[in-house]
């Protein structure tokens, strides 16, 4: 079976020539898989820094689509040839980069049938982490004020929709060929963050006091973010560098965890068309390791995708 990842933690991604699944646990299903996302956090897995439950050689890749071909016996929900799409940590067997992977079955949900491949594989992270972030870090409420800085991004642009959608007034920070797009997904208003005063603005457009709430999605800039939090506000970090908490203002430092039950409401929604989440490029297994440094780099344009069945890069 073909994969992607590394012989040892921190070495090169190459492919790999990897044993066959043995079959499904109990409470376990095989998937086919059509497409994996490509996120920084995989290269988190691949330097060690992330223990997703494996140990090397091993695929990389926490995020897939793909088709059910095998059941567990103790498995209900689920028959051979349902699509389905997931964060199945911790993995069973291998990675999502692939041909085929075992996954817990409580940890996929029903890909919506108008949902192309590449989108649902690069969907579970970035959804999950938008939802977990609003509903559970900064407990965002109606007619809140809420800052998503980073809202170009994959996770930046779902939470500035999920934000809209439960009534909040959100302003955002975009570079301008995605300044459009970020509007289109609900922003109230779109900052430019190459603008220094940034940070003023927003407060200015809070009526000088600051947003209720804030996502910091741009690595180092949580600090930034800070200043335009009011007093006694709250603002959550999903890059890993929380500011030192001042004015009141309540610091998470936020890690997505798979949630099943909000994955099949987000997928609900994404097959409705109240979310969207355009992919910047698709690519083979054997560019496994160009994606993940593009990834890593920034993906300009929307998430990364491998696709298993080898098609040339549209990318």
């Amino acid at each position: 079976m073909l994969g992607a990842g590394v012989r040892e933690i921190g070495g090169r991604v190459e492919l790999l020539d990897l044993p066959e699944p043995d079959g499904p646990g109990p409470g376990e299903v095989v998937l086919e898989v059509a497409a994996a996302g490509v996120g920084n956090w995989d290269d988190v897995v691949r330097s060690g820094g992330w223990d997703v439950g494996l140990t090397p050689p091993m695929a990389l890749g926490v995020e897939v689509a793909g088709t059910v071909v095998a059941v567990g016996s103790a498995v209900t929900g689920l028959r051979p040839g349902d699509e389905v799409l997931g964060h199945p940590l911790p993995l069973r067997h291998q990675g999502c980069w692939a041909e085929r992977v075992v996954v817990d079955a409580d940890l996929v949900v029903a890909k919506p049938p108008n949902v192309a491949w590449e989108t649902a594989a690069a969907f579970p992270v970035p959804a999950l982490t938008a939802e977990q972030v609003l509903s559970e870090s900064l407990r965002v409420a109606e007619n809140e004020t809420l800052l998503v800085h980073g809202a170009g991004g994959a996770t930046g642009g779902l939470a500035v929709r999920l934000a809209a959608l439960r009534g909040a007034r959100v302003i955002a920070t975009a570079g301008p060929a995605s300044a459009a797009r970020v509007a289109e997904a609900g922003a109230a208003e779109v900052v430019d963050y190459h603008d220094r005063s940034w940070p003023d603005r927003v407060r200015e457009w809070a009526g000088g006091d600051g947003v209720d709430t804030a996502l910091n999605a741009v690595a180092g800039g949580s600090a930034d973010a800070l200043v335009a939090v009011r007093e006694g506000g709250r603002l959550a970090t999903i890059t890993g560098d929380p500011p030192p908490a001042a004015r009141g203002i309540s610091v998470a430092n936020f890690y997505v965890r798979p949630d099943a039950a909000q994955l099949a409401k987000l997928s609900a929604l994404l097959g409705e068309g109240e979310l969207s989440l355009p992919v910047g490029a698709t690519l083979p297994l054997a560019e496994a390791a160009a994606a993940l440094e593009r990834a890593v780099r920034g993906a300009k344009g929307g998430p990364i995708v491998l696709l298993t069945d080898q098609r040339p890069s549209n990318g």
